[in-house]
């Protein structure tokens, strides 16, 4: 026997040995076959993963095991089965997984991927200090038409001439969270700023690249390699100090009887609990849960947007109908307001279209069994992670009438009102949905409105440039870059 075949033959028998440790006394959802330390990795289209997930879901059924790398992964698909996980079961799905990347960025800090009794404190807070400061709310409202009123400055400051709408935006959407968490917001010139925002943006551009995806495979092994990877968290290290400083400045001039955002709000919590040894309101937590609200409110809403935008140019006919009723409704004169939501239920189909058509989060963040579970009559072991495909949602062909095509008409009735579909969850559902999903609607219809009020949209080389395919499909969708020139009306 030579050596290839006797490599072959240890290998078939690992492979037999490692399925079977997998299958014997467990009760998992079907899944095929997977190879040892792969598992399943050269069944998945690495361009678009959750395509490959989407497709053997069509033979092993909406709940399937698949092994990524040899972390045993547990699949949703379809709408009625990620409802009745997150929605229905919510309690059994409340855990999130370690994801390497974001557990290195914030040292397992944090709202974002904490679990257990941290993330019951975190939250809470998070969402009661946000809501306290306006967010959903008449007073965040205004802070988005100030907003609003500096982007527009922004985009005439071009004259009608093409640019990349990307940085712009960013900037705009950013200051909206830095109202809440920083108390202040920062001039478009101001050269930090800009340059923090240019990290971010690399950050998600990194994690949704074929190497940010190997990085949470074989986070071991991408450690000891030599790549982007190192360059990327020496980035991240950028932002926490920035952070901190913002912090410290906090601590300096922290009154405890007026607070002026959510970094003040946390600092006196922290005091009131100082003498409580079981606390979760201390210094690490903060500067994690303060990383993720800046990173996680800036770059999903801007790619949305800007999505939003080569959309608009791609098909003029739905941009014409968005103008002419931004005309009827709100005029030239005044702001766009949330009250003018229900009179515009065109541009509020087409803003909801966006969101699912775009589909930013296909996977959204992975959840995590922290104990053993039944699930539709599988067993779910601990410590797998799970995967509620929001892709398979958002595109459910039993939901939605044409769910491969752009069509505004999947949000509006037969007489052109505006109709909600409860498989609209681009932020997610349950106990683990997004705390920022009201401050985002808020500003996607505030921004977007305003623009298209003042603004008529166009693509220098034409329409036909626009590709609306994303640049990147794994942890997100992220749109491609191009220019655009805005004309005034």
């Amino acid at each position: 026997m030579d050596l290839s075949t006797a490599l072959t033959l240890l290998g078939l028998v690992l492979a037999l040995i490692w399925t079977l440790r997998e299958k014997v006394g467990r009760n998992l959802p079907p899944g095929p076959f997977a190879l040892p330390l792969i598992g399943n990795l050269l069944q998945i289209n690495k361009k678009a993963p959750f395509r490959s997930f989407v497709e053997l879901s069509k033979t092993y059924g909406p709940v399937m095991t698949l092994h990524l790398g040899w972390q045993r992964s547990v699949v949703l698909t379809g709408y009625e089965t990620v409802k009745e996980a997150l929605v229905d079961q919510a309690e059994d799905f409340t855990g999130r997984a370690p994801v390497p990347f974001l557990h290195k960025a914030t040292r397992g800090f944090g709202i974002g991927i904490s679990n257990g009794e941290r993330w019951r404190q975190l939250r809470r807070f998070t969402l009661t200090t946000l809501r306290d400061f306006g967010m959903g709310r008449k007073g965040m409202e205004e802070w988005i038409q100030e907003e609003s009123k500096h982007l527009r400055e922004g985009i005439q400051s071009f004259k009608g001439k093409s640019f990349d709408p990307s940085i712009l935006l960013s900037r705009t959407v950013s200051n909206v969270i830095c109202c809440l968490v920083f108390g202040q917001r920062f001039s478009y010139e101001d050269e930090q700023f800009v340059d923090l925002l240019a990290t971010i943006s690399e950050i998600v551009r990194f994690n949704s690249s074929p190497l940010g995806v190997m990085y949470n495979l074989f986070p071991w092994l991408m450690e000891r390699l030599p790549g982007k990877q190192h360059y990327v968290f020496e980035k991240i290290d950028e932002i926490r100090a920035f952070v901190m400083k913002k912090i410290q400045e906090h601590k300096d001039t922290v009154d405890p009887s007026s607070p002026r955002d959510f970094i003040d709000c946390f600092l006196i919590r922290a005091h009131q609990e100082k003498n409580n040894p079981s606390t979760e309101f201390h210094y690490d937590n903060l500067v994690a849960t303060v990383i993720n609200l800046f990173v996680a409110g800036t770059e999903t809403t801007s790619s949305t947007i800007r999505y939003a935008f080569g959309v608009l140019i791609k098909q003029h006919k739905i941009q014409e109908k968005m103008h002419e009723e931004i005309d009827t409704v709100i005029g030239k004169e005044r702001c766009p307001s949330m009250e003018d939501r229900k009179s515009l239920p065109f541009s509020d189909a087409v803003i909801h279209e966006v969101q699912r058509f775009l589909d930013i989060v296909p996977f959204s963040l992975p959840h995590y069994a922290l104990q053993d579970f039944s699930f539709r009559g599988y067993t779910i072991p601990k410590g797998t992670v799970i995967f509620p495909l929001l892709h398979s949602v958002l595109k459910d062909e039993k939901q939605w009438t044409n769910p491969i095509s752009f069509d505004p008409q999947h949000f509006l009735d037969q007489n052109g009102n505006f109709k909600k579909n409860p498989a609209f969850i681009p932020f997610s559902a349950g106990k683990r949905a997004c705390v920022g999903e009201s401050l985002a609607r808020m500003e996607l219809f505030l921004f977007i409105v305003a623009i298209l009020q003042n603004f008529s949209l166009s693509c220098p080389e034409g329409p036909d440039s626009i590709d609306l395919i994303p640049e990147y499909s794994s942890f997100a969708n992220l749109p491609r870059r191009y220019n655009i020139i805005a004309t005034p009306r």
